[in-house]
């Protein structure tokens, strides 16, 4: 048997887990980590964000075979953010100011 315990971050990053995490608690039994990671595959799919299963360290003192993890922090969604940031440092405007425009 491979038991797998759900760690914070996974319940915290992908919905599907805390359902699960929710209806049956937080360690799952498998026949084996290929069917634990079958098993965090298809959270992954059915969540918002991919989980996976990590082994336990050798010096871990639980009974545990593994964990399912996620990414702690959440993924920032950067896309556009340089073109917001010269906008902005052009008081909203998106056109191209040149010394062409200014009258000496």
């Amino acid at each position: 048997m491979y038991l797998v315990e759900v760690k914070p971050s996974a319940r915290k990053a992908n919905g599907a887990v805390g359902g699960v995490v929710n209806r049956d608690g937080i360690r799952h039994g498998f026949e084996s980590r290929a069917a634990a990671e079958a098993w965090a595959s298809g959270l992954s799919e059915s969540g918002n964000r991919p989980v996976w299963i990590r082994s336990a360290h050798p010096t871990d003192r639980s009974d545990v075979d593994g964990y399912l993890v996620s990414r702690q922090r959440q993924l920032l969604d950067l896309d556009g953010a340089y073109d917001k940031r010269r906008r902005r440092l052009r008081n909203g405007s998106s056109e191209r100011r040149t010394l062409a425009r200014f009258e000496f």
